[in-house]
């Protein structure tokens, strides 16, 4: 991990085509300008990682509900082999 300290209104560099340049500050955030080409994705963490439990939550259901199923047609086979 890099750590560079910056004033208001100087950038830095990464690679050859994305800049990045301090806005404004304040006690505790940081107002930043990123120029990049648009088919680099730039994504707050925080939206990245609740993307990812909004997936997982999903998938945990998916399996859930399909293990409910399976159980409901074992139960109903049961029942039918039994009549």
């Amino acid at each position: 991990m890099l750590i560079l300290q910056r004033k208001n209104s100087q950038s830095l560099t990464i690679g050859d085509n994305i800049t990045v340049t301090i806005l404004e500050t304040g006690n505790d955030w940081v107002k930043l300008a990123i120029d990049a080409p648009k088919e680099i994705s730039i994504l707050r963490t925080e939206l990245l990682e609740a993307a990812s439990a909004n997936q997982e939550a999903a998938s945990s259901q998916l399996n859930e509900s399909s293990i409910s199923k399976i159980k409901d047609l074992m139960s109903q086979s049961k029942n039918s082999g039994n009549t």
